[in-house]
Parts: structure tokens; C-alpha cells; sequence
């Protein structure tokens, strides 16, 4: 544990977005300067990656698509065997420095098929014009159109492929048949407590993948949150294939 970067990343995280023009401005702003500390706490804090990981089908050959990869992780979290086998992995994000890590992590690990791409989640087209696996992993709820980039993912796969999510998230009050239930304290307090960040837990993520795409794999769980010992967190994952 690197408690001075854990400062770092706490300062900025009780201090909120730094504000901007734009989405893009936004969060260049916020990791800017808490980029090269954001591994090692979010992997505290953001769990389910890699279980999210192990439930997608990979295909040999196939081409990978991670809205809002960020630093790179997921990549590495897939495993050197996977990932081998992949034609091509995109790590597609709006932050200049959360893929300015990502970059030093692709050459660390001298990866040949894996490159990064500063753009957005509802426009990105591969070279391939379509892709195998999109995933979104704790990025769905920093978009602020998320209908556009679910709409557009379902449309990279179309031909059968998979889309995977993990992410926080709130239960509707009168949520569906089989869905977990939140008290409206944590209904209340979540949604409050990320939007400074500009994250936003969302109570209709989940219905709309679930409209969307045929469901493989629908988990609820929660989570510990660094520094906050009484806290649990509500994240989802979701695994999915094109209709």
C-alpha cells in the first residue's frame, strides 16, 4: 500500500471534478495528477475486473474493444495466454494521462497487438469495423451518454460478439424479478457521494443492458471501500451477446 499516493488520490477524490468545457476536459483534469497512483487504488476500490474477465469469451483472433480502458490494467488482468491469442486489443479512452500509462505498461510488457486510442465510447470504430468483445469496466458511469454508448457497442458486436460490464450502480426502488433490492439509504447516499467526481451510479445501466443484449451472466454484489471500514459500495457485472 502507497499511502502517499492513497493521499493523492483521496485529495482529489474529495475534491471533485476540477470542471472544464467539455467530458474530455473534465477528466484530464481530474486524473491529470493522480494518474500514476490510480492503479494501485483502484484496484482497492474497483473490484470485479477480473471476474468480469473470466466470464467474457475472447475469441482467437478476435479483436477487443475497452471503452474507457484507461491505464491499461484490464489488459494485463486478461492474461499474457489470452491476450496472445487476441488479433487486436483497443484501449480507447478520453484522458491523455490515464493513456499515457496505459502506453508505458504496453511497452513494458512489449505488446504488440495491444494500442491505445484517445477517443469516445459512442463513436469509436476500429479498423475492423466491428469487434468481438466491448467492454466497459467502471467507465459506463462516467459517461454522460451511456444510452450512446451501450446503443453503440450492441452495434459492434452485432454479429454475435460479447459485451461485458462491471460497474457501481443503485437498484431501482421497485426493481425487476430476481434483482437485489437496496434500502433508499443506499439509493440516497451513493449517487451523492460519487457525483462530485462526476460518477454517476445509475439505477437503469443494468434494465437497459439486460434490454439490449441477450444475458449470459447478471451478478450484484458490494464492495469495501478504501478508508471507509463500515462502507459497501454496490457494483454489478454483466455479461452479454448480441441478439
Amino acid at each position: 500500500m502507497n499511502i502517499a499516493g492513497d493521499m493523492r488520490v483521496l485529495y482529489h477524490i474529495v475534491r471533485g471534478s476540477s470542471g472544464g468545457n467539455s467530458h474530455a476536459e473534465r477528466l484530464e483534469g481530474f486524473y491529470r495528477n493522480q494518474a500514476r497512483d490510480y492503479d494501485d487504488f483502484r484496484r482497492r476500490l474497483l473490484k470485479g475486473r477480473e471476474a468480469m474477465l473470466s466470464l467474457v469469451t475472447a475469441p482467437e483472433g478476435g479483436v477487443w474493444v475497452d471503452m474507457g480502458g484507461g491505464t491499461g490494467a484490464n489488459v494485463e488482468a486478461l492474461g499474457e495466454e489470452r491476450l496472445r491469442g487476441l488479433k487486436r486489443v483497443y484501449i480507447v479512452d478520453l484522458c491523455p494521462s490515464l493513456l499515457g500509462q496505459a502506453r508505458e505498461r504496453i511497452a513494458r510488457n512489449g505488446w504488440r497487438n495491444v494500442e491505445t486510442v484517445e477517443a469516445d465510447a459512442t463513436s469509436f470504430v476500429p479498423p475492423e469495423g466491428r469487434a468481438d468483445l466491448v467492454t466497459f469496466s467502471y467507465s459506463l458511469t462516467m459517461i454522460p451518454d451511456w444510452f450512446a454508448a451501450i446503443d453503440h457497442a450492441c452495434r459492434l458486436v452485432e454479429q454475435g460478439g460479447q459485451v461485458g460490464v462491471v460497474d457501481f450502480y443503485v437498484a431501482r426502488k421497485h426493481p425487476e424479478d430476481g434483482r437485489l433490492r437496496h434500502p433508499w439509504r443506499t439509493r440516497a447516499f451513493w449517487p451523492v457521494w460519487f457525483a462530485a467526481d462526476n460518477v454517476f451510479p445509475s439505477p437503469d445501466h443494468l434494465p437497459y443492458l439486460q434490454k439490449r443484449l441477450l444475458s449470459i451472466h447478471v451478478l450484484e454484489r458490494r464492495a469495501r471501500v478504501p478508508y471507509m471500514p463500515v462502507a459497501r459500495v454496490p457494483f454489478y457485472i454483466f455479461v452479454g451477446r448480441a441478439n
